[in-house]
């Protein structure tokens, strides 16, 4: 009897103690932790590997590899004067090579200061230059659309000359009308976002991730009163004011720089002027070409990019000791920071990136000095002072 009094409750404490133990068990052996996701593995899976044409050119650059700069808010690969001589329908190979490296650096846009072509010649028939376009379509305009990238260009005198004769026409009225229906053809939409197209390809404006851009026709070493009030009533808009930065792009430099090209005719006339009126506006970067040598300048409150060249004919600096180079930018924009540009400009035929101390501390062209980007006019010696002075004079040397 007693055995059968006590059986139901040793039953029971004998659950309860089986429930406990589960329990407690549970409470000192967690369920163990899922792998936590791994982002390389992740970020390397979602990510396009590059072309094998790009990959090749990549891997040709040496064991140090090729450089890659830290990137900003905003990429631009800036490239300028693509063109051979007169007429020709291909292109030197560095300009296929800077094209197949886009996928590379992957910039936002692609902006070039002009010369795409090779025209400026009376003899060139209608068929020869579009002919010419056509080549550029398939070397450069053609890639950039089908990995959409934005394009963003300046005519160039070899594109579509604005020099006039002594009637005030056009030289190469020919030449400009061409350029004009190849570019507002649908199908040769620069995948830009539009803010004036006013007179397109030759004066308009467009805008990217808040960067208003404004490009004329740099073409030749006048800008039309007429032109100049719309650049400058264009400035003044809320649109381009509201901006967090201003570029302009022209195909003539405001200042010289290269040898052969130190001259009046291969500079924006009234040079001083102009850029007074663009610092007014907080115009930021002129980016330019037609000299074929790379320099990174300021004057004033103006920065100054004159672009290497792609194409044929790179040209030395002046007074400089040292080769020419044909070369492209890529321009970093960091919206916090102070200097708000970084430049990466590379040797294209080396991929090597051409250091600020390798170029001249300044440059005494004939119409006024630059400074390189990283010096300022206290920097300078009292040696480097009286060089400029002696070859020019003390105001075109002055600090502006």
């Amino acid at each position: 009897m007693r055995l059968r009094f006590f059986s139901p409750r040793i039953y029971i404490g004998c659950i309860l103690g089986l429930c406990l133990t589960l329990v407690l068990h549970a409470c000192q052996n967690p369920q163990a932790p899922q792998t936590p996701p791994t982002a390389p593995q992740t970020q390397q899976s979602s990510e396009q590997p590059l072309p094998p044409e790009t990959a090749a050119i990549v891997n040709s650059a040496g064991p140090s590899g090729l450089v890659n700069p830290e990137r900003g808010d905003v990429r631009l690969v800036v490239i300028s004067d693509l063109n051979s001589v007169y007429g020709s329908t291909d292109y030197d190979p560095e300009v296929d090579k800077g094209i197949a490296l886009l996928p590379f650096w992957k910039p936002d846009m692609v902006v070039c200061s002009g010369d795409m072509v090779a025209g400026q010649r009376p003899t060139l028939s209608e068929a020869q230059i579009k002919a010419m376009w056509a080549a550029f379509d398939d070397h450069v305009a053609a890639p950039l659309r089908r990995a959409k990238l934005p394009y963003g260009f300046t005519i160039g005198n070899h594109d579509a000359s604005g020099a006039v004769g002594i009637k005030g026409t056009f030289l190469f009225q020919n030449e400009r009308d061409l350029a004009s229906a190849y570019w507002n053809q649908p199908d040769h939409d620069p995948g830009i976002k539009f803010i004036d197209k006013f007179e397109f390809p030759f004066y308009y404006t467009f805008e990217y991730k808040d960067i208003f851009f404004m490009a004329w026709d740099g073409s030749s070493h006048r800008i039309p009163k007429d032109k100049l009030e719309w650049v400058e009533k264009t400035l003044a808009s809320p649109q381009a004011q509201q901006a967090k930065m201003r570029i302009l792009l022209s195909h003539l430099p405001l200042y010289a720089v290269a040898v052969g090209r130190n001259q009046p005719g291969d500079v924006i006339e009234n040079a001083d002027e102009i850029r007074e009126m663009l610092e007014r506006y907080n115009v930021h970067t002129y980016i330019s070409g037609h000299h074929h040598s790379y320099y990174p300048a300021h004057r004033g409150k103006l920065q100054l990019l004159h672009m290497g060249i792609l194409g044929s004919g790179p040209r030395p600096l002046i007074d400089a000791k040292i080769p020419p180079w044909k070369a492209l930018t890529v321009v970093d924009i960091k919206f916090d920071s102070p200097e708000l540009t970084t430049y990466t400009t590379y040797d294209i035929r080396t991929l090597k990136v051409i250091e600020n101390k390798q170029l001249p501390r300044f440059l005494a062209g004939h119409n006024g000095i630059l400074l390189r980007r990283d010096v300022e006019h206290k920097d300078l010696t009292a040696e480097e002072k009286s060089f400029c002075e002696q070859r020019l004079d003390k105001k075109l040397c002055a600090e502006s």
